[in-house]
């Protein structure tokens, strides 16, 4: 039994690192994508995972399945495509450390998954099963996410969900906002920046309102370096993030959200047997990794030591 799968976009994030004395920029490369980043925190606390998703029969492909496996993820439903790319993205940073993206994904891998490559056994065998928008950007991948959240609804499993809104990456900002609320329906529990829950909903109240009617049971909505709001059985509450000098933010909202999904995995993994405190309790451990993640450059590389960050 996994306690997570996840299905969508792995790629490379080449992250702006430094400049040489020419002024040149120089960017290293770190494994992304938001499902990808998830599972490896849940992995790297002590939860079983896997990764549903498609890469390119590419250096890049090579790297990103052993990063997997690295961190204890299993790489079973990911498939080899040997005639599109590994996906890429560049991420330059402002003095803040906030991010600036530019994507290669017209002819990338993860977009092309399709229902057939769908392994429904692996995610009848979950806990929770973990999605994103992102692979609802395009077909064949948005009919294969739909499979996928048949089979999760249909088995009883807990679904998770992450907009991840990313502006390049769609044809407009009105099918963004028309597909992330068309899928919110699926969900149990859902992460939502607060540009997002505005963008969907013109406001953080607007959001919850329009989300808690749709049948989610956990909202959180996170606003950097101020902190998340979250609700919870009618209840609406607020944790400050933890106050720390960021140096590169990419993948905080998915240590975050990895975070707390393994909190509700560690404590039986039943949202029926969750209490409010429980929920305020698990996401002040999630701004807690979230925060010390911010100190260090790329994503799964800088997910902290759980006992360290809750020693904060």
């Amino acid at each position: 039994m996994y306690d997570i799968t996840a299905l969508g976009e792995i790629l490379i994030d080449f992250t702006m690192l430094d400049k040489n004395d020419e002024g040149t920029e120089l960017f290293g490369r770190h494994p992304g994508g938001a499902p990808a980043n998830v599972l490896a925190t849940v992995a790297k606390y002590g939860g079983k995972t896997a990764f549903i998703g498609k890469v390119g029969k590419d250096m890049f492909g090579e790297y990103l399945i052993k990063v997997l496996k690295d961190n204890n993820i299993d790489t079973s439903g990911v498939i080899i495509d040997e005639i599109h790319n590994t996906t890429l993205a560049f991420v330059s940073l402002d003095d803040k450390g906030d991010r600036h993206f530019s994507f290669y994904r017209s002819f990338g891998a993860d977009v092309f998954i399709d229902e057939s490559e769908i392994p429904c056994d692996m995610i009848k065998n979950s806990r929770i099963f973990h999605f994103g928008s992102l692979s609802l950007t395009n077909e064949p991948s948005k009919s294969a996410t739909e499979l996928a959240l048949k089979t999760a609804r249909e088995n009883g499993k807990i679904i998770s969900y992450d907009p991840n809104y990313r502006e390049l990456l769609w044809e407009n900002e009105q099918t963004a906002i028309d597909t992330i609320k068309e899928y919110i329906k699926y969900a149990d529990i859902i992460k939502l920046s607060k540009e997002e829950a505005e963008m969907i909903a013109g406001s953080v109240d607007n959001a919850i309102a329009m989300i808690t009617k749709m049948g989610v049971r956990i909202i959180l909505i996170t606003d950097g370096a101020n902190g998340v709001t979250y609700s919870f059985k009618n209840i609406i509450g607020f944790v400050p993030a933890i106050k720390i000098k960021a140096v590169d933010t990419t993948g905080a909202g998915d240590i975050f959200f990895g975070t707390f999904l393994f909190e509700v995995i560690k404590n039986g993994g039943e949202i029926d047997k969750i209490s409010v405190e429980n929920v305020k309790n698990y996401i002040e451990s999630a701004v807690k990794t979230s925060g010390l993640s911010t100190q260090k450059n790329g994503a799964i590389s800088s997910i902290p030591d759980y006992e360290e960050a809750q020693n904060i």
